[in-house]
């Protein structure tokens, strides 16, 4: 258990350094997955497709080809304090496997929202399974406290990781033992 949180740690440390200020909250949140990291990475890694696992997304659109800069604008299901975001692909780094990206619009309070997710191969049970770190820093919106913003935002990710895992699992299953080593 303490190893394992000093290699969290150690990720958190190299890949999740958000530079806050006095107007923002910031956090990393932390899922372990039974799932191979590539089929974990083949969902995270899908910036036009978030759909495939958040629960929040009812429908996105990416214009021109899908690489660092790239805009995706994002549909949210009813019943949220929003009905769109558009995004910007910060960072996709298919060898050390992360995914940065940045909110610059949307009928939502998240201003200056910035996430950094990474995957990471661990094994669970004695079999291949994913260390997944998403962290994030936001502005606290006018009328809200810095720990009703980070519920919030923690709320949503929480939310994510676990759709994340739960997708990731049953594509396993499915794919049988032999696909898993």
């Amino acid at each position: 258990m303490v190893a394992e949180r000093t290699m969290e740690a150690q990720y958190i440390r190299r890949h999740h350094r958000h530079q806050s200020e006095a107007n923002q909250c910031s956090s990393a949140l932390i899922k372990h997955i039974k799932a191979p990291v590539d089929l974990v990475w083949s969902l995270v890694r899908s910036f036009d497709q978030p759909q495939k696992y958040k629960p929040f997304v009812s429908r996105c659109t990416v214009q021109g080809d899908l690489k660092i800069g790239s805009l995706r604008q994002v549909n949210v299901k009813s019943g949220l304090p929003a009905t769109t975001s558009t995004e910007r692909l910060e960072l996709l780094d298919d060898d050390e496997h992360i995914l940065g990206v940045r909110i610059v619009g949307g009928d939502h309070r998240l201003q200056n929202y910035s996430s950094i997710l990474t995957v990471h191969p661990e094994m669970i049970d004695g079999r291949p399974g994913t260390l997944v770190i998403e962290s994030f820093v936001v502005d606290v919106p006018v009328g809200n406290t810095i720990d009703e913003t980070c519920f919030f935002v923690k709320t949503m990710i929480n939310c994510n990781l676990k759709s994340l895992a739960d997708v990731s699992e049953r594509m396993a299953i499915q794919s049988g033992p032999l696909n898993q080593a």
